[in-house]
């Protein structure tokens, strides 16, 4: 591993990464406020702006390398033989590969919730978070729309967990189109799940965009990535009532 590999890596990886986060915002963009009728419940109060989204896409782009530095060191010390990471499937139990990716969930959920209410300390967001909340209504852009210092806080960890956990190269890259596709869609504006299934045995378990929306109005509830474990468990969990989500539609 040479600083020409990881700083080539990581270019590319910038494109690859940006190129993702382009193709499913703009796409679940398409599917909510480029529709003369978007798909599922409005939940946004006004439609995003092009200033907004500018900025959001402006944020998000500017993140992408801070994401791609670690993940280039953890790719260019796969190659060396330094990591965990490997591609033959067959080389753990196959039960491993969806343990391993509840395990990352759990894992990434965590240090993102007590992440994420650390940077809403009010003496450190301005500088650490307020990028993010940009507008009480925010768009699928707004997904990775980061501060640096909020983007160095969160881009180590999976690369760092390839060091310490037997990881499938492949399912590293199906985890990292989920949580693309989760955070675009927590974002959007619009809740794409029937609401029966929202508030129901599953749904009410997990981070939604109708969950999600309430903490971009409020600010001091619904701090998890995935789960509500966490929010419940700390009392900062909460979901709007069914009529209040119906006015905003």
């Amino acid at each position: 591993m040479t600083p020409t590999a990881v700083l080539v890596t990581t270019l590319w990886l910038t494109l690859i990464i940006g190129a993702r986060y382009l193709l499913i915002a703009g796409g679940v963009w398409w599917l909510t406020w480029g529709r003369a009728r978007g798909v599922g419940r409005r939940l946004n109060r006004e439609r995003p702006s092009r200033k907004l989204i500018a900025h959001e896409i402006k944020f998000s782009l500017l993140s992408t390398p801070i994401y791609a530095f670690p993940a280039a060191i953890a790719l260019e010390a796969w190659k060396a033989g330094g990591t965990l990471i490997y591609v033959d499937p067959g080389a753990y139990p196959l039960w491993w590969l969806p343990v391993s990716f509840m395990l990352l969930l759990v894992v990434q959920d965590t240090h993102y919730y007590w992440t994420h209410r650390l940077l809403h300390d009010r003496r450190i967001f301005k500088w650490a978070h307020a990028a993010h909340h940009r507008a009480r209504d925010p768009s699928p852009f707004a997904s990775f729309a980061f501060d640096p210092a909020e983007a160095v806080a969160t881009a180590w960890l999976l690369p760092l967990l390839t060091f310490l956990i037997p990881l499938n190269l492949w399912m590293l890259a199906v985890m990292l189109a989920f949580m693309t596709a989760t955070a675009v869609m927590n974002h959007c504006g619009w809740e794409m799940w029937p609401e029966r299934w929202v508030r129901g045995r599953v749904g009410s378990q997990l981070i939604t965009a109708t969950h999600h929306s309430r903490h971009h109005t409020h600010m001091k509830t619904n701090f998890g990535l995935y789960f509500r474990l966490w929010d419940r468990w700390c009392g900062t969990d909460a979901m709007p009532e069914e009529k209040a989500v119906g006015s905003r539609q």
